[in-house]
């Protein structure tokens, strides 16, 4: 059971996401890729953003999309990969809120 999809980011995207992950001193970006059932106009059916928290998405903030692409190759259907658990020590603090900036996301 597998899907291939492509997805395709502009130069001044991945430039924006770089800046903004070393700005906020993080090791990476998360992504989440949506493929949906129907074609847009330019034949594509996949988008990616950067990934929110709960809070965000309660809060209703606006997604960054960073790109667009299309499913290539399907069997037809595609497996959930099970929720994992946070392995954090519940004697952690969670870590201190930064003040938000005008980054993207």
């Amino acid at each position: 059971m597998s899907t291939l999809s492509t997805i395709w980011i502009k130069a001044e995207t991945l430039k924006t996401l770089l800046s903004t992950v070393e700005q906020k001193s993080e090791k990476g970006v998360s992504l989440t890729v949506s493929q949906g059932d129907k074609m847009d106009n330019y034949g594509q059916n996949v988008s990616a953003w950067v990934s929110q928290t709960k809070e965000q998405k309660e809060a209703k903030k606006e997604r960054y999309f960073v790109a667009n692409g299309k499913v290539v190759w399907s069997e037809g259907v595609t497996p959930v990969a099970p929720k994992q658990q946070p392995s954090t020590p519940s004697n952690t603090p969670a870590p201190a809120a930064k003040p938000e900036e005008d980054l993207p996301f």
